[in-house]
């Protein structure tokens, strides 16, 4: 039980970082352009992360030859998503680009649970399941509105 408390608010936090880096984002790729945008972020990403890994005892980079190859095109997934964001954020607004960008991740998560791809807990897709996307693709679709 502990663990689940300590996940949730885990992904409270992230998911409050995410809600603040989608317009900060996208007001970087305003004013200096979309991939330049992305760029930026990156290299303060790189940095950011960089540092913690110099902290922590026991961060080292050695662990990276076991990572599987098809792990590593994470990062130009990010660039895609800032781009994304950096785009669509002054076009539509911040609550449909997030809404949008929920539901899509929740979607290919759902999937990815279900056949339990790229090493994830299997956990089959039920009614309940079904009901959570509707629920969330019909509100993505009232905040479009």
């Amino acid at each position: 039980m502990y663990i689940v408390i300590i996940s949730i608010i885990v992904g409270v936090i992230a998911g409050l970082s995410v809600g603040f880096q989608n317009p900060l984002a996208s007001l970087v790729g305003q004013r200096i352009g979309i991939l330049q945008g992305a760029f930026m972020l990156h290299v303060g990403g790189t940095l950011a992360a960089g540092v913690l890994l110099l902290m922590l005892p026991g961060s080292h980079l050695a662990v990276l030859k076991s990572t599987p190859w098809y792990a590593f095109p994470a990062g130009a997934l990010g660039v895609v998503f800032i781009s994304g964001i950096n785009y669509t954020i002054p076009r539509i607004g911040v609550a449909p680009t997030v809404g949008l960008i929920v539901a899509a991740q929740l979607i290919v998560g759902a999937i990815f649970d279900h056949y339990g791809f790229l090493e994830v807990v299997v956990r089959p897709f039920d009614l309940w399941k079904l009901a959570g996307v509707v629920f969330l693709l019909g509100g993505t679709w009232l905040v479009l509105r």
